[in-house]
């Protein structure tokens, strides 16, 4: 187990502006969409693989403490669609969070299928490449699924893998290991796409309340400006 402090009451005071603190995370905010999207599921005559559609936005969120603990993050919310089609294919949200004390990545998911996951890894903060894991049965990270997913696609390990470029941007693979009831090897699910900036983030709420506590301080600092004379000394009417 990883070393704590003695005091686990006292928190630290955040920097409000998440988007300043996001680590290796920082190049996630904001509105994007992959229209080069590749899936292989599992089907019971083989491999299926399909291409699809993918719109995500990533939003920041005010800094997040247990105890000493801190946490900056972003707030996600990914849907799917096939080519041409207007279903959801694939609907997840959740957090991608950035422990900044100990190189932390971590991401929750949840899915409206019965599923939630949490994988982690340490990440360098300037890192243009990482690998998160969640394991099935594990304390720190882990996987859970409803009853019905537990006898059928039981859900063994998931990876992400998320690689940043240089123009601006962003790739995963993930992989998902099933057992899959009637199958004597375990499959690989594997998705990846390749994602682009089609908007900004909105900066969080406390970043938000910063911003305008200090455009009013600047305005109150700015002298008034005296009003025009004229000759004689009389104040031109306006």
């Amino acid at each position: 187990m990883a070393e704590f402090p003695q005091d686990i009451f006292t928190e630290p005071e955040p920097d409000p502006r998440t988007l300043a603190n996001l680590g290796p995370l920082a190049g996630l905010a904001g509105i994007w969409v992959g229209e080069a999207g590749h899936d292989v599921n599992p089907k019971a005559d083989g491999p299926e693989r399909q291409a699809f559609i993918e719109h995500a936005e990533f939003q920041p969120i005010d800094a997040q403490t247990n105890g000493p603990q801190l946490y900056y993050g972003l707030r996600y919310h990914v849907r799917i669609v096939k080519p041409d089609d207007v279903e959801t294919f694939h609907d997840q949200v959740g957090y991608w969070l950035w422990e900044p004390a100990t190189g932390t990545v971590i991401q929750t998911l949840s899915i409206p299928r019965g599923q939630t996951a949490m994988a982690t890894g340490q990440v360098a903060p300037d890192a243009k490449t990482f690998k998160l894991e969640a394991v099935r049965g594990a304390e720190t990270n882990g996987i859970l699924s409803n009853p019905f997913l537990e006898y059928a696609f039981k859900t063994l390990r998931y990876v992400i893998e998320v690689t940043f470029h240089d123009d601006g941007r962003w790739s995963y693979q993930q992989e998902t290991l099933l057992e899959v009831r009637g199958q004597a090897e375990p499959f690989r699910h594997i998705d990846r796409n390749t994602l682009r900036k089609i908007g900004e983030p909105t900066p969080n709420p406390t970043a938000r309340a910063a911003m305008a506590e200090a455009a009013t301080a600047g305005a109150e600092a700015v002298p008034s400006k005296p009003a025009s004379s004229a000759a004689g000394g009389e104040a031109v009417a306006a």
